[in-house]
């Protein structure tokens, strides 16, 4: 037995993307096409339920109700096209904000991902969100030193169902070659951890304040973050007995292999 691929989703789990990065972006590209909208973090943490950033917005104007404005024709004539564009002007406010640098990584992210490609585990993407908001954060929040380290991205516009379906993380397994119980991914969401059982994959969670109240019956770790060297993470639920203050390469592997040993045990 052995672990075939380390596998990261981002939203939430790379950084914090959604308050610092998506949320407050939404809200600049409402005033740009002069609507009244205005998502709080509370309404915010609802939508988040829903997956993908223009399922989001056809979500929140269908179960509702905003006001439309001048928009109301132009919805009635193409509202799929409407919805593209202001979602367009959405991911330009994300990349604005990596760009500036106010999105940072959370902790031990590049620790954990520069140990995994240093010791020649594929590092891959497994990610809900589309290759053009991928590409930003690719190169301004991870930069190129880390993103050597990543084998494969998968997005959510490259498949047909999103999470919390399955289709991600067993296109990212067939891709990289590797059968889905020799790979660990780390998420931070129920929406998350439910597409990678689906797929066989073993999850490790790290919360933030948007999932903290989730429910994780699946994953094998549910952690507040990775933590690093004189920085415990905190743990908040453990399916086996691990012994570690902050996530290493050697405890992912020891996950797999009792992922890999239930797995066969179950046939």
């Amino acid at each position: 037995m052995s672990l075939g691929a380390l596998l990261f989703d981002v939203d939430g789990t790379l950084a914090d993307t959604e308050p610092q990065g998506h949320l407050p972006a939404y809200n600049r590209a409402f005033e740009d096409f002069g609507l009244d909208w205005r998502w709080t973090p509370e309404l915010y943490r609802r939508l988040l339920r829903v997956s993908g950033g223009r399922e989001r917005i056809h979500h929140y104007i269908e179960h509702f109700d905003p006001s439309l404005g001048h928009h109301d024709a132009a919805i009635d004539d193409d509202a799929a096209g409407w919805v593209r564009e202001l979602h367009q002007r959405k991911t330009h406010h994300f990349r604005s904000r990596l760009e500036r640098g106010e999105i940072p990584l959370r902790p031990g992210v590049a620790r954990l991902i520069a140990e995994a490609g240093d010791a020649g585990v594929p590092v891959a993407i497994v990610t809900n969100a589309s290759r053009p908001t991928l590409e930003p954060f690719l190169t301004h929040a991870l930069g190129p030193a880390l993103v050597r380290h990543i084998a494969l991205c998968v997005c959510g516009d490259e498949i047909e169902h999103k999470k919390p379906a399955p289709d991600l993380y067993r296109e990212a397994c067939r891709r990289l070659d590797c059968a889905p119980e020799r790979c660990v991914t780390i998420e931070d969401s129920a929406v998350g951890v439910t597409a990678a059982t689906g797929a066989g994959v073993a999850s490790i969670v790290t919360v933030n304040d948007d999932t903290r109240r989730q429910r994780f019956d699946d994953a094998v770790l549910v952690l507040d973050s990775l933590g690093e060297p004189g920085r415990p993470a905190e743990r908040l639920r453990m399916a086996a007995d691990y012994d570690f203050d902050h996530v290493t390469l050697a405890l992912v592997r020891a996950v797999s292999d009792a992922w890999q040993e239930r797995s066969s045990r179950r046939g």
